[in-house]
């Protein structure tokens, strides 16, 4: 295991200091996943976490461990959408003032969430590259604390939580599937499910376009990757050339990447909705598309994450009404 990696001590710990400020998520049986695949599928349900996404837990902790010097600087961070949303919700419970960057392939609705929540908005060029650029100035110029969507201890350690709920509601579990982008979610996960079950099989989740972490794996190191329009604009962004934890944390524990096509992400988020009754952005219904497509084939009881619903809701409505919806072409 690599150095690097958070702890199953630190993930207990992070359970401990925010579970009064998260929603314990439930966890259902898919009737029709559990025939197409043989095995008994769960959904566990964290798209209905307080604002939309499990990035709460993450952003949560984070805040609650700030030394108090650097709770009166305020927080920063770039995000696709939902970790601006979690921070802005967990800074404002904690009384910090907080800003988010973010580049223009950001869905409307996610900046005017984020907004609601009374953080400041800079919207910054056409890459979470170029929103962290806005980011690191403001740290170096103004002085805020920094705290990134993925690749930070304490980020990892809060979406671990995660891991150690589904397996309180699911014991037996053998493979879990999780969403992957710049690995905070599912290294956290890996690291809670691995360490009270060695044997459970997790497999990370990405789409074609942009999989900067999948790249980065196949070179054996931290690349750049185009950032691209996606029906799961969630994962996108790069895990950063100077990847600190989640790079290694995924290559030592994540068992295995499958890529979705946009027509397969689409057909996920449809099936949520006709099938499962849930309301599921594309990053969020990946899992599932998983499984649709036959990319996966589960050997025994399955979790699948359902991670975030915060879609545009005319969006979901050409998806679910069968339109051949291209995002690239706007």
């Amino acid at each position: 295991m690599s150095s690097a990696s958070v702890t199953l001590d630190e993930i207990l710990a992070a359970r401990d200091r925010i579970g009064t400020a998260l929603r314990r998520t439930p966890i259902e049986m898919s009737t029709s996943l559990s025939e197409m695949m043989g095995v008994p599928v769960h959904l566990k349900l964290e798209h209905q976490q307080i604002t939309g996404s499990f990035k709460l837990r993450g952003a949560t902790n984070a805040v609650r461990r700030l030394a108090p010097a650097d709770r009166a600087k305020g927080v920063v961070a770039a995000s696709t959408g939902n970790h601006g949303r979690a921070l802005a919700h967990a800074a404002r419970e904690a009384g910090l003032p907080a800003v988010i960057c973010m580049s223009n392939l950001v869905p409307a609705n996610k900046v005017e969430a984020i907004r609601a929540l009374g953080a400041e908005i800079r919207i910054v060029g056409h890459s979470q590259d170029d929103a962290q650029e806005e980011v690191d100035r403001l740290v170096a110029e103004v002085g805020m604390v920094m705290l990134p969507p993925f690749d930070h201890a304490d980020i990892i350690a809060g979406q671990g939580t995660l891991g150690l709920e589904l397996l309180e509601q699911v014991p037996d579990v053998e493979t879990v599937l999780v969403q992957l982008s710049g690995g905070g979610l599912i290294a956290g996960v890996a690291a809670a499910l691995k360490g009270m079950r060695p044997g459970i099989r997790v497999i990370g989740i990405s789409m074609e376009r942009g999989a900067a972490m999948q790249a980065s794996l196949a070179a054996g190191r931290p690349v750049e990757v185009e950032e691209l329009p996606t029906l799961a604009d969630s994962l996108g962004g790069g895990i950063g050339l100077e990847n600190r934890h989640t790079f290694a944390m995924v290559r030592d524990l994540v068992d295995e990447v499958v890529l979705l096509s946009e027509a397969e992400i689409a057909e996920g988020v449809r099936h949520a909705y006709w099938k499962e009754r849930q309301i599921v952005e594309g990053a969020g219904a990946v899992g599932i598309a998983a499984l649709l497509a036959g990319k996966v084939r589960p050997s025994g009881k399955t979790v699948v994450l359902l991670s975030g619903g915060n879609i545009d809701m005319g969006l979901h409505h050409r998806l679910v009404s069968g339109e051949d919806v291209d995002v690239a072409k706007g």
